[in-house]
């Protein structure tokens, strides 16, 4: 035992203390590193023998050190912030690894199927049979003995194969649970075999239609609007297919176009947005190449459906800004932007099956003039901003306070066609044209906003605007109540973007402005907005 401690004390002392003379030097380096005081003597020592180029070269050396003092003091403090914000329990470690590799699994999963359908979508384009028959083989189950296994030669295998005997809607019912569209399959089948088309009530004149429904929404459900909540609604549905309903939380905004679902009986679609969505697919849905079956949306089966019946729907958007509109809803944005109906189609499928539904048509889905988008927003810290392309789409309402109750009598739902709804709107477009004077002064204020606020109206504002104060004045409105709603929406809503804080006097002066040009008081929506942003900036 003697022996092991004197050599242990010889060799492994000797490295021992070998390391502790590293750190004993590193101590020595900071403490004279950062020993200003006997610098500073030495130079004092030195410096009746200095000449110009020493002072030149002492200040330097000098200022080198301080820089490497204060890139050593921050990477030090840097290293100290890290090791304290990312301590990690090894248990955490352990199951981040294990999501890692589930992801990596999903990866290869995803690129494999990615590889299938590119290769299945050149073969399908060049015909090539041998490689479609060689996916049929992969997707279909062994055959059991006795069955025939393989296709007669060159032929295609009818999974694949697209003709003219496809489910049409005079044809037999399809079993939903042998198509890859299960859903729109049964939409497919209720409307063959079941549906029978409502009696429609079109007689009902516009301003008869708000009052009516703002009067069974408060007997039927209990919810209670002002009159010119509904004029504001139904006149907007006649001049932009898209809605946007913003406010506080508790004030109505997905109770509103819920309640006109019931009113016209045809219960509204409500898809709930997820702050994960990022592209279309959340939407339409997609083709599952593991499962064979299409991951149909609500969203997917609203439109669809649209194209059965005439009856006008709703799809609320609900919390649409709690991901990025701008993302999901780019597409359906685009299309409706078509000059043409006809051309309001969405992608679905790359292929056509025959048992796909009978509605798509060469992969697309047709979007009716019966199907209106409504999104709902709330504008706090766990939202997104909307976009300009967004907002200019849309017409955007404000509900701020709830109406107070009020009792009327028992209102009963009705049926109206989209048809006599759109010519309606058409109707009061050609019966109440905005008028020469309004529109001078809107040009007027045009010039004023560009001279001031460097903004402008543009053609699609305009178009807007000529269309929606029509509809307002033929739901029971004044003109200048339609102009005053349509300007602060529209208009005032993109000063938003602007340094507000630094324009409060412009702001004031824009008020008088508007006073001097429609009148006194008259624009009471505009000046209401202009005292908010006033004080909210």
């Amino acid at each position: 035992m003697d022996n092991f401690l004197r050599y242990f004390f010889q060799d492994i002392g000797n490295i021992f203390r070998a390391l502790f003379d590293v750190f004993g030097a590193i101590g020595d380096f900071l403490i004279y590193l950062l020993d200003f005081r006997a610098r500073k003597d030495k130079i004092v020592a030195a410096y009746p023998d200095f000449n110009t180029l020493d002072w030149i070269l002492l200040i330097l050396v000098n200022l080198i050190l301080l820089v490497l003092i204060v890139v050593g003091m921050v990477a030090l403090v840097r290293l100290c912030k890290k090791l304290i914000r990312f301590k990690v329990s090894p248990k955490q470690v352990e199951e981040m690894q294990k999501q890692i590799r589930q992801l990596q699994r999903d990866l290869i999963r995803a690129n494999y199927e990615k590889d299938r359908l590119m290769a299945l979508r050149m073969a399908e384009i060049s015909g090539d049979k041998a490689v479609l028959e060689g996916f049929k083989a992969l997707d279909e189950p062994e055959p059991a003995e006795g069955e025939e296994g393989e296709a007669a030669e060159g032929e295609i295998p009818e999974t694949y194969a697209v003709n003219e005997n496809r489910n049409r809607f005079d044809s037999p019912c399809v079993d939903p649970s042998e198509s890859r569209f299960f859903r729109l399959t049964s939409v497919d089948n209720y409307y063959k075999k079941e549906y029978v088309a409502p009696e429609y009530n079109n007689d009902i004149t516009l301003e008869e239609f708000c009052e009516q429904f703002r009067n069974f929404a408060a007997s039927r459900l209990r919810l209670f609007y002002d009159i010119e909540m509904m004029r504001y609604f139904v006149a907007s549905l006649g001049t932009a297919r898209i809605i946007i309903l913003q406010g506080i939380s508790g004030t109505g905004k997905t109770s509103l176009p819920y309640a006109f679902g019931k009113f016209v009986q045809k219960d509204t679609t409500v898809v709930s947005v997820q702050p994960s969505w990022r592209e279309r697919t959340e939407l339409y849905g997609y083709y599952n190449e593991f499962t064979k079956k299409y991951a149909e949306t609500d969203f997917l089966r609203a439109i669809y459906e649209g194209n059965f019946y005439r009856d006008p729907h709703i799809v609320i958007l609900d919390e649409m800004n709690i991901a990025r509109v701008e993302y999901y809803f780019a597409e359906m944005l685009s299309i409706l932007e078509m000059p043409r109906q006809e051309e309001w189609k969405v992608d679905i499928v790359t292929a056509v099956w025959d048992d796909d539904p009978c509605l798509i048509e060469g992969g697309t889905v047709q979007i009716t003039n019966n199907i209106w988008f409504v999104g709902t927003i709330n504008n706090d810290d766990s939202t997104f901003a909307v976009a300009d392309k967004v907002y200019d789409r849309a017409i955007p309402i404000d509900l701020d306070s709830r109406a107070d109750a009020f009792e009327c009598e028992d209102t009963p739902p009705i049926y109206i066609s989209t048809d006599h709804l759109n010519e309606l709107f058409d109707q009061a477009k050609r019966d109440y044209p905005i008028s020469q004077e309004i529109l001078d002064k809107l040009d007027e204020v045009n010039e004023y906003v560009i001279k001031n606020f460097r903004l402008a109206f543009g053609n699609r504002i305009m178009k807007q605007i000529k269309d929606y104060v029509p509809c307002f004045i033929a739901c029971g409105g004044t003109e200048i109540q339609a102009v005053d709603f349509i300007v602060a929406k529209k208009v005032l809503r993109k000063f938003e973007s602007l340094s507000l804080g630094f324009m409060k006097e412009e702001l004031t002066k824009f008020s008088n402005y508007l006073d001097k040009t429609f009148g006194k008081n008259t624009m009471a929506v505009c000046k209401a907005y202009i005292e908010q942003l006033k004080k909210n900036n």
